[in-house]
């Protein structure tokens, strides 16, 4: 089942979508891509996390099904991406600081592969990457992302149902209202919907202490 949902902080800079996005990778020249149209609606994600399956960085197939009882961070990024390159010492900071705590971060890079192993060396991205060009767009397609830019996080719980969906350049107080309420889903004491209720709730909070 596909649900129509609230997708979390839009920043400006971002490209128009996915398919303009492989169009950017493909021309090395190109420039940084446009602002994100603000009147794009919302994805239809989907309620579980579907079946993907991508080369990881030792060229074996991986399937996001690998982590098992782990709440997943998936996120949808690019090399030529700024946002995403900036949001990566975050990622890097939560796996370290919350993957006692069964969170897992996974990276799936719409990008050329060689380009992606190079940055990921000089990065020292310690979590696990899944590579691919048309393959990774599939890949945010079965989530219901077709038309939407980078980067782009979905936070699953620890039964991978799909709780949240963030799009823009993560940041440190959003990822904590984000991790927070999955942790209550997966302590019992949220719903998935209630959970996405208290992250737009929280969220808004930071829109406006920042005003």
């Amino acid at each position: 089942m596909n649900l129509r949902w609230p997708v979390f902080v839009v920043v400006a800079g971002l490209a128009a979508g996915l398919g303009y996005q492989l169009y950017l990778q493909r021309s090395p020249q190109a420039e940084a891509p446009p602002p994100a149209d603000e009147a794009t609606p919302a994805p239809t994600l989907v309620e579980a996390l579907p079946e993907v399956t991508l080369a990881d960085r030792d060229g074996e197939l991986r399937s996001l099904s690998d982590w098992p009882d782990r709440a997943l961070i998936i996120n949808f990024w690019a090399t030529w991406c700024a946002p995403c390159r900036r949001e990566i010492p975050l990622l890097q900071q939560i796996q370290r600081e919350r993957g006692e705590d069964g969170f897992q971060v996974i990276g799936i890079a719409v990008d050329f592969r060689d380009k992606v192993l190079a940055y990921a060396e000089e990065m020292s991205i310690d979590y696990p990457l899944l590579i691919g060009e048309q393959e990774a767009l599939d890949a945010a397609a079965a989530f219901g992302l077709d038309a939407i830019g980078f980067p782009f996080t979905v936070f699953t719980d620890r039964s991978h149902r799909v709780v949240a969906a963030h799009l823009g350049e993560l940041e440190p107080a959003e990822a904590e209202v984000i991790l927070a309420a999955v942790e209550g889903v997966d302590a019992g004491h949220l719903t998935p919907e209630q959970a996405r209720a208290d992250i737009e709730t929280g969220l808004a909070a930071l829109t406006h202490d920042s005003t």
